[in-house]
């Protein structure tokens, strides 16, 4: 990767400055996938902090498996809380992909604001949220935090690449779960996403109960095919 892939403290620095100390990195994963939930990671960061921020560390995407890996630990430490929240494939089907992301960014923030006195700590010295994407699917405020939308904020702040990392660990360790109880499909190999691999098996054996049945019209579209639960 160059230079310009890694991320930096420089934006938030300079956006949040004077009024925030604290910045939550918000990003989401598994947004396009047809099996399995969809994540959304947050990630806290202190502002004023000298620590250095784990070496490697990048957006998600432009990472391996291998590297996301090892990255989790050391970012999970260095962040001043995280969490990871999720909606599953049934509750996608149920309320949309819209819900299911507002949803998931309100469960991940119950985790990293579950602490009364935490909370409070953040309001007294300052905290806002940096959400990832073109489109403020959070509302003009998450848990009555301002919310500032930057895109490519996954690839360019490092609260955000951090978020970005621990949601995508936990959801692929998830998958990589669901796969031995459902061994047809290939979790393991492309975590609920629509790869060809898959694609035949929905129309070999039918989906599964982790799969969005509302996305997969298309892929139904054969004869004899049903739910395999």
């Amino acid at each position: 990767m160059s230079s310009k892939t890694f991320p930096s403290l420089e934006f938030e620095r300079s956006q949040f400055a004077g009024r925030a100390r604290y910045l939550i990195g918000i990003d989401e994963v598994g947004r396009g996938a047809i099996a399995g939930p969809v994540a959304v990671g947050a990630a806290i960061i202190d502002l004023q902090s000298e620590l250095p921020w784990p070496a490697g560390l990048a957006d998600s995407k432009l990472l391996s498996e291998r590297q996301r890996e090892n990255l989790f630990e050391p970012v999970s430490n260095w962040s001043v809380a995280w969490g990871v929240g999720q909606v599953s494939a049934q509750e996608i089907d149920e309320r949309g992909i819209v819900w299911a992301l507002a949803k998931s960014a309100e469960r991940a923030l119950d985790q990293v604001l579950a602490s009364p006195e935490f909370r409070s700590q953040l309001v007294s010295d300052g905290a806002a949220v940096l959400l990832d994407g073109s489109h403020n699917w959070l509302g003009e405020s998450a848990m009555g935090l301002p919310v500032t939308v930057r895109p490519k904020a996954d690839r360019d702040c490092v609260s955000v690449a951090a978020a970005s990392v621990l949601a995508k660990v936990t959801r692929d360790r998830l998958m990589i779960d669901l796969a031995k109880l459902h061994p047809a499909y290939g979790f393991e190999g492309h975590k609920g996403y629509a790869a060809a691999k898959h694609i035949d098996a929905i129309q070999t054996y039918g989906p599964s109960e982790v799969h969005r049945i509302s996305w997969l019209s298309k892929i139904l579209a054969g004869p004899n095919l049903s739910p395999n639960e």
